[in-house]
């Protein structure tokens, strides 16, 4: 939800931007308002996107909105014509955002799922599964290639948990302790 609502903020301090660069023609001090709304707008986006929303999401809706809501304003405040043409080239700007956004979602699902087809091999299918755990004896860890592929399947955190899991599952793993609390090389 606060991901939704910077992306927002970011849309209305830029449309402010732009509305103040028309009218610093006539009020130079509004260039104050243009480059702090700016500035403003690419931090906020900045801030979107390290929230996980793709660049095409928030670039498109961002993009998009900010034409729309800039054009009405502008009609508003300033009198400029909004006619039928420019209405009509408005919402093919929406709609060819909407159009590019579909394209991309399909095609990262599509390289979802050729990731998971690859990672698949020696899982079951429909998801990782449990985490692979070494023989009493050994103290190898389970197959990068079924880590890889559980990044298709989940988020980064969720992976970050089984790296964890696969710590502790394993007899003298990286922690040098056992499940059972005694240390790896005094328990063989």
């Amino acid at each position: 939800m606060t991901t939704w609502l910077l992306l927002a903020a970011a849309i209305l301090a830029e449309v402010t931007a732009t509305l103040s660069l028309r009218g610093a023609l006539d009020l130079p001090a509004l260039y104050v308002v243009v480059v702090v709304g700016y500035v403003l707008t690419f931090a906020l986006l900045a801030q979107v996107l390290r929230r996980g929303m793709g660049l095409g999401v928030a670039y498109g809706l961002w993009g998009a909105i900010g034409v729309v809501l800039t054009a009405g304003a502008s009609a508003v405040l300033f009198g400029e014509s909004l006619g039928a043409l420019k209405i009509s080239g408005i919402l093919l700007i929406a709609a060819g955002v909407a159009v590019v956004e579909l394209g991309s979602q399909r095609a990262r699902r599509a390289e979802a799922a050729d990731a998971a087809d690859a990672g698949a091999a020696g899982r079951p299918r429909g998801g990782p599964g449990p985490v692979p755990v070494a023989a009493a004896d050994t103290a190898e860890p389970p197959a990068e290639e079924w880590l890889a592929g559980a990044t298709s399947y989940g988020s980064r955190g969720e992976v970050e948990l089984l790296r964890e899991l696969e710590v502790h599952a394993i007899p003298g793993g990286s922690e040098g302790e056992r499940e059972d609390g005694r240390e790896g090389a005094e328990a063989r």
